[in-house]
């Protein structure tokens, strides 16, 4: 995985639920680009849509990676549901909860809900629920396709975030 979306795991509960959050940095060059000041009008820096919906991608893979003891390779097959309610911003944290629906051979099925933390306070308040289905795609179940025989997902840098988390391996 090149991109991590997410900064830490807070809440882990195997096959059941994963809570990771995002801390949203001006620091971050994505921000500037949606949307910079043009023809008299502010720049209005928000964090793309797309991009906290691969954050929930990246924290509901982990609960399904996990059920499957990181033995597949865990793949988004499809988004169910993407509703969001407002935009986030330069210094805002984001809490992205993945419940785990359904999950057999040929994948999974989790729910999600995102929150946006107050920093000061920690109320949450509403943000999106992005609902998801994962594949396992291995090599044998690849056909044609040029896989490398072991797991190639959960590897570097999203491994590094499951350990610093305090996340137990299977």
């Amino acid at each position: 995985m090149r991109w991590v979306w997410i900064d830490r795991i807070t809440e882990f509960v195997a096959g059941e639920r994963c809570v990771a959050i995002k801390c949203v940095s001006a620091a971050e060059d994505v921000l500037h680009d949606h949307f910079p000041a043009e023809g008299g009008r502010e720049a209005e820096p928000m964090f793309p849509h797309s991009l906290l919906i691969e954050g929930m991608a990246q924290t509901a893979g982990v609960l399904v990676g996990h059920r499957g003891r990181f033995e597949h390779n865990v793949v988004l097959a499809k988004i169910g549901r993407a509703e969001f309610v407002r935009v986030v911003g330069p210094g805002e944290v984001v809490r992205f909860t993945a419940t785990l629906d359904r999950y057999d051979d040929a994948g999974a099925a989790t729910s999600g809900v995102l929150e946006v933390l107050d920093p000061v306070g920690g109320e949450a308040r509403a943000l999106g629920r992005v609902d998801l289905m994962f594949g396992h795609l291995d090599a044998e179940r690849a056909g044609d396709l040029d896989l490398p025989e072991r797991p190639f997902v959960f590897t570097g840098a999203l491994m590094d975030l499951l350990d610093r988390s305090g996340v137990p391996r299977p």
